[in-house]
C-alpha cells in the first residue's frame, strides 16, 4: 500500500455518507493498489463525506486479502465477499443494497472507467441530474467481431423492446438515492441492469469518456458469456420472440392445410399418388428444426420463470468488513423475510 492512511484513520467511519462508490471485483488482486490510489484522491477532493464499497464476487486470487489490508487503515472503505461467484449483476445489486450515500457511483476495478470522470458525474448530480452515465466514445481493446456483435445486440434490443437503452451506456454511472431505491424495489431476480436503468426513467445526463486499456488481468466476458447475457437481456424486456413463433406457425400452417386439401382432392379424383421419399424427409426435417427452435425459445422463458418462482437470494455473503453492525443486521433480516418457508 502506498497511499497515506491518515486520510481516514480507523474509527472515523462516516455514518451518513453523501457519496457511495461501488466497485465489483473478480480476480482483481493486481488492480487493487492502482484502483484505490486513483479513486481515493479524486473522491476526497470532491466530497470528503464518502464511502467506498468493494464487492468481491468469489475471486480465486488474493483480492479479498488485499482489500482487507486497506480496510484496516481506512474506515471509509467497506468490503463484501460472496460465498462464490454470482456474477457482476449480483455484485452491483449487493453494493446498491448496502450503500448509504445520497449519490451512488458504480465503477469497474480495472480502471477502464477513468476515476477523473467522477468529478463531472458529481457536478452534474449537484446540478439536478438523477442519473449521470458514462457514454463510451471508443474502446480500442475490443476485437472487430466483439464490436460488431455488441452493435448488433443494441440494434436488436431497440427493435424488440419498448425500453430504449441509453447510447453507449455501461455500468459506469452515478445514481441519485431515489433511483437506487426504485431499482431495489423491483422484485425480479434475473436482472439486466442496463435495461433497468433505462426503465426507471428519471432525469438523465450523458458524460462522454474514452475506455482506458486494461493493464492487468483479462476480461471475464467471453463471447459465449456475452451471448447468454444478451439472450437474457432480450427475454427480460420483450415477449416478441414468443410472438414471432405465433406468426411463423400461422405462416407455415396455412399453406400446409391448403396443400393437404389439394392432395386429398387430387387423391379422391385421380387415385392414390405415392409421394417422393426425399422431398418428404426434407419437409419433415425442416419442420422438426423449426419446432425445436421454437421450443428452445419457450424453454428459455420458462427457465427464467422457474428462477423467479424459486425466490433464491441473488447472492450469499460469506464475509463483510467495515459496516455498522446494527444496520447490517436490519438489512439481512429484511432479506430473510423474503425467503420462502
Amino acid at each position: 500500500m502506498t497511499y497515506n492512511p491518515d486520510i481516514s484513520p480507523l474509527g472515523s467511519q462516516i455514518k451518513n455518507p453523501i457519496l457511495s462508490i461501488i466497485v465489483p471485483m473478480y480476480n482483481e488482486e493486481q488492480n487493487v493498489d492502482r484502483l484505490l490510489e486513483h479513486v481515493i484522491p479524486v473522491v476526497e477532493d470532491i466530497e470528503p463525506n464518502y464511502e467506498i464499497i468493494l464487492v468481491d464476487d468469489g475471486s480465486r486470487d488474493n483480492t479479498a486479502e488485499k482489500v482487507i489490508e486497506y480496510c484496516e487503515v481506512n474506515a471509509k472503505l467497506k468490503f463484501l465477499a460472496f460465498s462464490r461467484n454470482f456474477g457482476k449483476e449480483a455484485a452491483l445489486n449487493a453494493g446498491l443494497s448496502y450503500a448509504s450515500g445520497q449519490a451512488i457511483i458504480q465503477i469497474d476495478a480495472d480502471l477502464q472507467h477513468p476515476p477523473e470522470v467522477i468529478r463531472t458525474f458529481y457536478q452534474e448530480w449537484k446540478s439536478g441530474a438523477e442519473i449521470v452515465y458514462g457514454q463510451r466514445t471508443s474502446r480500442d481493446d475490443d476485437s472487430a467481431l466483439r464490436g460488431f456483435l455488441t452493435r448488433s445486440f443494441y440494434k436488436i434490443f431497440a427493435t424488440v423492446s419498448d425500453v430504449k437503452l441509453m447510447n453507449g451506456l455501461g455500468d459506469f454511472l452515478l445514481m441519485d438515492r431515489k433511483v437506487v431505491d426504485a431499482l431495489l424495489s423491483l422484485p425480479e431476480r434475473e436482472r439486466f441492469t442496463k435495461g433497468l436503468y433505462a426503465w426507471v426513467g428519471f432525469k438523465r445526463v450523458a458524460v462522454p469518456f474514452d475506455v482506458a486499456p486494461r493493464e492487468h488481468g483479462q476480461s471475464a466476458w467471453s463471447i459465449l458469456r456475452l451471448y447468454l447475457f444478451a439472450l437474457g437481456a432480450i427475454t427480460s424486456f420483450s415477449t416478441i420472440p414468443l410472438k414471432i413463433w405465433t406468426y411463423v406457425g400461422l405462416f407455415l400452417a396455412i399453406p400446409s392445410f391448403a396443400y393437404g386439401g389439394y392432395i386429398m382432392i387430387k387423391t379422391m379424383i385421380l387415385g392414390i399418388d405415392v409421394p417422393g421419399y426425399a422431398s418428404l424427409m426434407v419437409a419433415v426435417c425442416f419442420f422438426s428444426g423449426i419446432q425445436l427452435l421454437g421450443l428452445g425459445i419457450i424453454g428459455d422463458y420458462l427457465g427464467r420463470v422457474l428462477k423467479e418462482v424459486k425466490q433464491r437470494p441473488l447472492y450469499l455473503i460469506s464475509a463483510k468488513y467495515g459496516f455498522d453492525q446494527a444496520k447490517t443486521m436490519r438489512s439481512e433480516t429484511a432479506k430473510i423475510k423474503k425467503l420462502p418457508c
